[in-house]
């Protein structure tokens, strides 16, 4: 149940028009992204292989009436231990040995964070965005790497790869609803805000490579909820490469 204040629960509106799009978007995306979010002869994970499970790069927001998005730490903090929870649960059925950082090595990772977190928004405009911004060099193939930095995490864990995930969610305000719903009535459409995107990155620490890559952008999800963030993390995670 969410128990949250009425006058800070923030909902969703979904508009009939930006949910069609929405679908078309991902239904004629669905197909191509489970074809070519591989890295050219990467097929799946080895059994013996050891994966690190990076901390997860998430922030809640909420959009208030003007469309500023304003973050919520409460909300951050929720979804953080439920996505945690979550990973906890999953990786069991990965297929493969999973380790963790040590705490104390947290901050040492963030620039490494921050870094797949850059190439990830490069890779979801050039590699699967609109065809003007496809890159020719790439030649259609996911070719990505975090470079030497990967190497680190190597070192200090032993591992041959590591899953990066990065999510940022918001909801609209009740103010945001009330402006949506009267500049509507004017004949006005304004987007309220409300949307989940994610990417995740299974990345070769001997090389840097980024060899699987998925990514998520819908207008519904909540990670303020166990359950829901659960849900979250199982499409975010579709078509993992784990070991066969």
């Amino acid at each position: 149940m969410d128990r949250l204040e009425p006058r800070r629960r923030a909902v969703r509106v979904l508009p009939v028009s930006i949910v069609a799009i929405a679908l078309l978007v991902v239904s004629a995306a669905a197909g191509a992204a489970e074809t070519r979010n591989l890295a050219p002869g990467f097929e799946s994970l080895r059994r013996d292989a050891k994966v690190l499970i990076m901390p997860t790069d998430i922030e809640l927001f909420v959009v208030s009436a003007g469309g500023v998005m304003e973050p919520k730490a409460d909300w951050t903090e929720a979804a953080n231990r439920h996505f945690k929870a979550a990973l906890a649960q999953k990786k069991h059925t990965l297929g493969v040995a999973t380790v963790e950082l040590r705490d104390d090595d947290a901050d040492d990772v963030a620039e490494i964070n921050t870094l797949h977190a850059a190439i990830a928004r490069a890779i979801q405009l050039h590699h699967f965005g609109p065809s003007f911004a496809r890159l020719p060099t790439k030649d259609g193939k996911l070719d990505w790497s975090l470079g030497e930095p990967a190497r680190t995490l190597k070192l200090k864990t032993g591992a041959d790869y590591a899953l990066f995930s990065w999510i940022r969610d918001s909801y609209a305000s009740a103010e945001r609803v009330a402006t949506t719903l009267a500049l509507a009535v004017l004949g006005v459409g304004i987007f309220p805000g409300a949307m989940q995107t994610g990417y995740a990155s299974l990345v070769d620490l001997d090389t840097g490579r980024i060899v699987w890559f998925n990514r998520l952008i819908r207008l519904t999800g909540d990670l303020r909820q166990p359950d829901r963030a659960a849900e979250t993390l199982d499409t975010l995670l579709t078509h993992f490469p784990g070991a066969k």
